[in-house]
């Protein structure tokens, strides 16, 4: 049966219970095994799994688990813009401190009104739908997802639904009717930027309009934008989980 929360902490590289390694970690070596076949940059396995170039999530919100750490980080910029501070132009020099939110807040998974498990589905359909933004996964690509799932070890449950979802059509109204409450759309929002970092017209006008769908406010945006900025780091030399 498959598991959502346990799939968006795959995702996002939280450790896999019972080993001593990450899914990150796994797909890693699935790409030094396949050289000669990697990833196109953009593909779903390489954002999603941090085994291509670009960014990847630090530390602190891989060991939080991935809807806490979604939760917090737009707790974070919802807090920052409530207050009307200034977007944070550059990531901080050390690891910033992530928390999950607050248990009385809407940002907490108890409180979703559709459930936990279901919101949780509409946030890796999130990180999905942004991973294929870019409109570079075909049907080469998604062979060699699949194939590198398959070698990350992340279950068979877990492979199943994401190469369906991946396969899926964007359908961007059914995603935005996923969140309820005006936190869960900030959480789907902060959940597509963790994804991508939109260095292409595609996946910038991706994120805008999904913003606009969601109708987040500018400034409001900026917060999530600075927010996630500082939680990543250049993939490769983010801390490893302790745990």
């Amino acid at each position: 049966m498959l598991d959502p929360k346990k799939l968006l902490d795959d995702l996002l590289g939280s450790q896999i219970p019972g080993t001593g390694s990450t899914v990150r970690d796994k797909a890693g070596q699935a790409v030094q095994m396949a050289k000669d076949n990697p990833l196109a940059a953009g593909a779903l396995a390489a954002v999603l799994l941090g085994t291509g170039t670009g960014r990847q999530v630090t530390g602190a919100a891989v060991k939080l688990g991935g809807l806490a750490a979604i939760g917090g980080l737009a707790y974070k910029a919802y807090q920052n813009y409530k207050a009307g501070k200034e977007p944070a132009q550059a990531p901080p020099a050390s690891e910033p401190e992530l928390l999950p939110p607050p248990a009385d807040t809407a940002f907490h998974p108890s409180q979703a009104p559709q459930g936990e498990a279901e919101f949780t589905l509409t946030l890796v359909r999130a990180m999905i739908s942004a991973a294929k933004a870019d409109g570079h996964v075909d049907d080469e690509e998604r062979k060699k997802i699949a194939d590198k799932l398959k070698l990350a070890g992340i279950g068979a449950e877990a492979e199943k639904f994401l190469m369906a979802e991946l396969e899926s059509p964007l359908d961007l109204d059914t995603l935005v009717a996923g969140a309820k409450t005006d936190a869960q759309k900030l959480e789907l929002y902060t959940a597509s930027r963790l994804t991508i970092d939109p260095d292409t017209r595609a996946e910038r006008g991706y994120l805008d309009l999904l913003a606009g769908r969601l109708g987040l406010p500018d400034a409001l945006v900026d917060h999530v934008e600075a927010t996630v900025s500082a939680a990543k780091v250049p993939a490769g030399s983010a801390p490893s989980s302790p745990w």
